[in-house]
């Protein structure tokens, strides 16, 4: 059976199939929504308007790589995360396609979170099986969150902390923009840090499992008006979150011992922050940016779960 998993996040318009015989993803597809040069993001009516019209044009290309006359089961995204009071209008356009395809199709479309699709997506990604058994820490740092949760395969069992002002995706967001680079710069700026060799010491703050970002956008911002390089600075901006991950999961680790570090989110694709924190912590998991950044693979892969069709084996169960 084939299920097709619909995502519009206020970053992307996703789409992604999951064979469930063969447990694996057939294809995905995504395109970002587009935001003006120098703004820093999108108001809901714009998002809203994007995906209306981005959704019907990739469903038509998917259609040509796998007939939708051929899935078997819907998910898709309903709010960002699982919580009461979670919502952003854009998620109804992906609500209603999803709702529209699964009557025509005969079938149950099944509601799911973004924040849980980042999990699952993650998970899958890892390639280790017994991380859908077993409690993990998953990190979600984005341009919309930056918690830290306990998880049982896509299930979030508790918020264990976060970020208690400004998100990591937004702080290198802003900080790309100063720099020149369209939104989302996250993958600017990622490329730009590359290029600094020289160590840099930030001063982050962190507070048990809790952080604050907002005195990064201030440093960085500091010191371009000192004028330093725009590598330093990228470099100095990514250094921060990664430092401020790696004390998170220390003080994770004291209170939930044993339990296996997983890596979701935008930010989390960054080559320096996985090198960062690697080298200092075992058994953290960073999957590649195409399973980090906002997508439809973990909606379809939670659908497939959903609907009941993997056998008892299946390393998709949570």
């Amino acid at each position: 059976m084939l299920t097709l998993g619909i995502d519009t996040s206020n970053y992307a318009t996703s789409l992604a199939v999951v064979c469930t015989d063969a447990k694996e993803v057939v294809c995905d597809s995504k395109r970002f929504l587009p935001v003006k040069e120098g703004e820093r993001g999108l108001r809901q009516s714009d998002a809203v308007f994007h995906h209306t019209v981005a959704l019907p044009e990739m469903l038509s290309e998917l259609n040509e790589r796998v007939p939708l006359s051929e899935i078997g089961a819907v998910g898709f995204s309903v709010k960002p995360r699982p919580v009461e009071g979670s919502y952003m209008p854009c998620f109804l356009v992906g609500k209603a396609c999803a709702e529209s395809i699964a009557l025509a199709r005969g079938t149950k479309p099944v509601a799911t979170t973004h924040q849980q699709g980042h999990v699952a997506a993650a998970l899958y990604a890892a390639k280790e099986p017994a991380l859908w058994e077993r409690e993990t820490i998953v990190f979600h740092i984005s341009g919309g969150t930056t918690e830290m949760l306990l998880c049982r395969g896509y299930e979030i069992l508790r918020v264990l902390g976060g970020s208690q002002d400004l998100y990591a995706g937004q702080a290198v967001d802003r900080v790309g923009v100063r720099l020149g680079f369209p939104f989302p710069a996250g993958v600017y700026v990622s490329q730009l840090a590359q290029k600094w060799k020289e160590s840099v010491r930030p001063k982050v703050s962190v507070k048990g499992m809790n952080c604050s970002l907002s005195g990064l956008e201030n440093q960085c911002e500091a010191m371009l008006k000192e004028g330093a390089p725009a590598e330093r600075v990228a470099h100095y901006c990514l250094s921060y979150i990664a430092q401020t991950i790696l004390k998170m999961i220390e003080h994770a680790r004291c209170e939930y011992p044993g339990r296996p570090v997983v890596c979701a989110g935008g930010v989390m694709s960054s080559d320096l922050i996985r090198e960062y924190v690697c080298a200092k912590q075992r058994d953290v998991y960073f999957v590649p940016g195409k399973f980090s950044s906002d997508n439809a693979i973990g909606v379809a892969l939670i659908a497939a779960n959903e609907v009941g069709d993997w056998n008892e084996q299946s390393q998709f169960r949570s």
